[in-house]
Formats: C-alpha cells, structure tokens, sequence
C-alpha cells in the first residue's frame, strides 16, 4: 500500500487532464472521464514509477466514486422538491408521463428481445430510460436555450424523471440486491423499498420545523459534520434493507429541499459533488476493459437508434400537449436524448447484484454514444427540422401527384 497516494495523484492528473480537454472542446465532462478511466487500469502497462494499473488504489477509487453517487443523488434531491411537483402544472406531468412511458417500454421491449433475463431486463429499461440532468442542463447553458420555450417543459420533464428514478432504483435495487426470485419474494422486496420512499418523504414533511432548528448550526464545519453524519447513516441504513444507497441520498436531499437551509446545504456540497462525482465516472470506466466492448458493439447500437427514436416521438407528443410549435417540441425530445450518471448508477447495481457481466460494457458504451450525440443532436435540432419538414413535403407532393396521375389514367 505504499504508492497508493502516488496511484491516486495519476488518478487526479489523468481526470483532470479529461476536464481540461472537455472544457476546451465545451464538451459535457461525463464520456471523457470515463474514457480516461477506460484507458488504463489492469490492462495498462507500469511505466516507472507510474502504475498505470491502479492494482493498489482501486478500493479506494471504487470507494470514493460510491461517495460521489451519493453527492450526485444528494444534490438532485436539493435541486427538486415534492412542493415543486404540485406546482409545476399539467403539462409538465403529461409530458413527463409521456416521456417515460414511450422509452420505458421501448427500453423493456429491446431488452426482452436480447434475449436477456428478467433482472437484466429491468435494469437495462432503466439506462435506456434516464436522461442525464448535468449534461442537459449544461447543453441548455452553452447553447443558451434556457430562455426557449420548450425549456420549461425540459426541465419538467427531468423533475419528472427524477421522481421515477427514485422509485424505480428503489424497487429494482430491491429485487436485484435482495436476490428474490419468487413473486411473492419480489413483492416483498418493492413493497420495503418503496415504504421506505414513502417513510421519508411524509417524515420530511412532517418534521420539517424540527430540522430548521436542528441545522442552525453557525459553525461551517459542524454543520458540515451533522450533514455527512446523516447522509452516510441514512444511505448505509438502506442498504440494509436492499435499497440502493443512493436513493437514501436522494431521500435526504428531498427533505432538507423543504427546510430554510436548502440553499446553504447546496452551496457548501457542489465541490464535493464535483470532485468524488468525477471520481464516479473515471472509476466506473476503471472497471470496463475496452477489449470486451464487442460483444456489446451491436446490441448498444440497437439501443441508440430505440432510444433516439423514442426521444422524438416523447418530445413531439410532449410539446403538442403542451400546445408548442413543432420545432420546439422536436428540440425537447433531441435535447433530452443524453445518457450519463443514471446509466451508470443502474449499471453498478447489476454489476453489485452479480447480474451478466455485459451490462456493464453495454452502459459504457451506450452512454459514451449518447453523451456525445445528444449534445450534437441539440445543436443541430434546427437545421435536423427543416430537412424533415423539406422530407416530409416532398413526399407529401410526391404522394399527391401520385394520386393525381392516378385519376387521370383511371379516366
């Protein structure tokens, strides 16, 4: 163990060489990072003093990117809260309804036709199904489309999201972590899962007076002492009644949202976010050797062309819903076609249940093409609207002229 600092130093120097070359490239960070972390580890070589391998370090770097799951889940939680939901309005729960019916069904199809088990099944509809929130948010930023229309209902949409990831981990993780195989072990398993959602919420609700006093805490780092303290308590107690760590961070999260010290909380947790979150992504790409991807070249093909297909279908009933013009609907379902942390967090709980070993170069495949193509897709969605509209005339004309000759020789 002695060269673990200096494996971790590489570690830093390698993620933040990716960072570097992603903000140049004003790319989102997420496939970078991983493949930076597909590059080495136990298939890289040992030069010098470098070990390129990560033998030693790799439980700690596992360690500290499950850390970064909880930070990334903790700080989604602070940015949503059940009020928010109940104000949002009906167009952001039709169109968020649509959205997750159309790719979670096309996700569960795909998957059931790969022949895969069930287990593998649900949890290949949940990559398929979970947009990326840091990539969106971040597209809308850099091509500044927060002022849009439709990015409104983008942002619903995710909101929307976010509440069925919660659910859904919980009962997956569940049955997934739980290993319950009879209906009645399964039922079980979600029914636990989703009490203890429930639990939390109204616990949240209820007691939200209680802990605005309980963080009036005016020191910064005893307040930051209570919060990890509740956090990791609160993640490890659902972990051991087989709910996804994560979503006890999110839990949280959802409930410090209520009290007056939402905004403290986020503020004084995005660098932790930032740093163990980058740590998620390089190690996630750690445990994937770039030599076995080819076995999941085709099948993650296949996903793509489903899920781009399912994205433009969900944004253009989305946006008609909500009464938008065509092209903004078609740029709600290009701009949320995006796969990033979700993916990957559904991806370490297969790999974390024993499922088959190409879930997980399956996710790192399909996320690494999607990170990459939503943001393209988003960037282009006007010039992508005005080819199909010139498509769809010209074959509107064909058709009527067809129709045309047809009278005439039938006269």
């Amino acid at each position: 163990m002695q060269h673990i600092v200096l494996e971790v130093g590489l570690a830093l120097a390698l993620m933040a060489a990716a960072a570097l070359l992603s903000a140049r490239l004003r790319f989102s960070v997420v496939p970078f990072l991983i493949l930076a972390g597909m590059a080495v580890g136990p298939h890289a070589p040992k030069v010098g003093p470098f070990d390129f391998r990560f033998i030693e370090s790799a439980p700690l770097i596992e360690f500290m990117g499950r850390v970064g799951v909880l930070f990334l889940l903790f700080y989604l939680g602070l940015e949503f809260s059940v009020s928010r939901l109940i104000k949002a309005g009906r167009s952001i729960v039709v169109g968020g309804s649509i959205y997750i019916a159309i790719n979670f069904v096309a996700g569960l199809g795909y998957a059931a036709l790969m022949g895969w088990p069930l287990k593998e099944v649900l949890v290949v509809a949940g990559i398929t199904t979970i947009s990326s929130s840091a990539i969106v948010a971040k597209v809308l930023f850099d091509l500044r489309r927060t002022a849009n229309t439709e990015t409104e209902l983008i942002l619903g949409i995710i909101m929307f999201e976010d509440i069925f990831l919660a659910v859904y981990l919980s009962l997956v993780s569940g049955v997934v972590l739980s290993g319950a195989t009879s209906v009645g072990g399964v039922l079980t398993s979600a029914g636990l899962a989703l009490a203890f959602i429930l639990g939390l919420i109204i616990f949240g609700r209820v007691a939200t007076p209680l802990l605005n006093r309980a963080f009036r805490i005016s020191s910064d780092e005893v307040f930051l002492l209570v919060l990890f303290a509740c956090l990791f308590l609160l993640a490890g107690l659902g972990e051991t009644i087989h709910v996804a760590e994560a979503i006890g961070a999110l839990l949280l999260g959802l409930v410090l949202a209520e009290t007056e010290h939402g905004e403290r909380i986020e503020h004084m947790i995005v660098p932790f976010r930032d740093f163990f979150g980058a740590l998620f992504f390089f190690g996630f790409g750690l445990t994937i050797d770039p030599f076995a991807l080819g076995g999941a070249v085709w099948p993650v093909v296949g996903a793509v062309l489903v899920t781009i297909a399912g994205n433009v279908l969900a944004g253009v009933l989305a946006g008609r819903s909500a009464k938008l013009r065509p092209a903004a609907s078609l740029n709600i379902g290009l701009t949320i076609v995006s796969r990033g942390e979700f993916s990957i967090i559904m991806a370490n709980l297969a790999r974390a249940g024993g499922l088959l070993p190409v879930i997980q170069p399956f996710a790192a495949l399909y996320v690494l093409i999607l990170a990459v193509l939503g943001p393209l897709l988003t960037k282009e969605s006007e010039r992508i609207y005005d080819l199909s509209v010139k498509l769809f005339n010209r074959s509107r004309t064909e058709g009527e002229a067809s129709a045309e000759a047809e009278i005439v020789n039938r006269d």
